[in-house]
């Protein structure tokens, strides 16, 4: 991480805020913060950029606020120029911005609901990885890294998130490719890492319950488990370990056999029924 620059989207609060606050402990040379809360992510590049590496020889990053609806292609395109202009070309890629919208599938809207979550949790990561990726794969003079904040939602269908998981399944499905086809063509100095979660406290999934053996994790835990993973290249990161078993009980399990052990054992289906979300 030391003398990397970084770019994180949805840097202004939650995960986002804790991946900035990572990257400039651990000596990060420059960091772009991505948000369309301006005054928020402002505040925080101001104690960023005043507060010292923690590593050896290390000095405060410089950080810059960037302005971005990933919702929309022509703005991360602007978006990318400018960070590009000010800063360089980023070697550490997070690709954190996301949205939840807990209901059933006939009831979510269309454009505010289906369209926007696509577009902020899938597209929007995509766009902005294909802006970056030819600079990463060019420049072979130090490790790249590409951080994809998915969900364990992409990986087991639960009812009241069917938009929100197809979006998280889209994300794996297209990071996975990706991961292989830059190794497949020779290019190992850029790895691709999926984080898989389960609920997180950061308020984005208020009211919801963890699944049996499934705690709510905390954001710091989170984060500390995604960021190792990245720096190893490590290709996919599930957390917790109930992640991995649930997919490993869907795999081997007759549909309907998986449906009684999810609803009434593990209570994975219910998970969502008092889900508020952030106000």
């Amino acid at each position: 991480m030391r003398g990397a620059t970084v770019l994180i989207t949805g840097a202004a609060r939650g995960m986002g805020e804790l991946y900035a606050r990572r990257a400039a402990r651990e000596g990060a040379a420059a960091i772009a913060l991505w948000d369309v809360d301006t005054a928020r992510a402002d505040a925080l590049a101001a104690e960023l950029a005043s507060t010292p590496a923690t590593v050896r020889g290390g000095s405060a990053p410089r950080v810059r606020v960037f302005t971005v609806d990933v919702s929309d292609r022509e703005a991360i395109r602007r978006g990318v120029a400018d960070t590009r202009a000010e800063l360089g070309d980023p070697d550490v890629l997070i690709n954190n911005a996301g949205i939840v919208r807990g209901a059933l599938f006939w009831e979510h809207d269309p454009e505010q609901d289906i369209e926007r979550t696509m577009r902020i949790n899938t597209l929007g990561p995509m766009w902005l990885t294909r802006e970056v990726l030819p600079a990463m794969i060019a420049d072979t003079s130090r490790p790249k890294r590409i951080l994809n904040i998915a969900s364990a939602a992409g990986t087991l269908a639960n009812p009241r998130m069917s938009v929100y998981a197809s979006s998280k399944w889209a994300m794996i499905g297209w990071a996975e490719s990706v991961r292989l086809e830059l190794a497949g063509e020779g290019h190992r100095h850029v790895a691709v890492t999926t984080f898989c979660p389960s609920f997180i406290s950061t308020g984005m999934f208020a009211g919801a319950r963890g699944p049996l053996l499934t705690p709510i994790m905390t954001p710091q835990r989170a984060v500390r488990d995604a960021w190792n993973g990245m720096l190893a290249g490590t290709p996919m990161v599930l957390r917790p370990w109930t992640v991995k078993l649930a997919m490993a009980f869907r795999g081997v399990l007759p549909t309907r056999a998986w449906d009684v052990v999810a609803g009434r054992v593990f209570r994975v289906y219910s998970s969502m029924d008092r889900f508020t979300g952030r106000a």
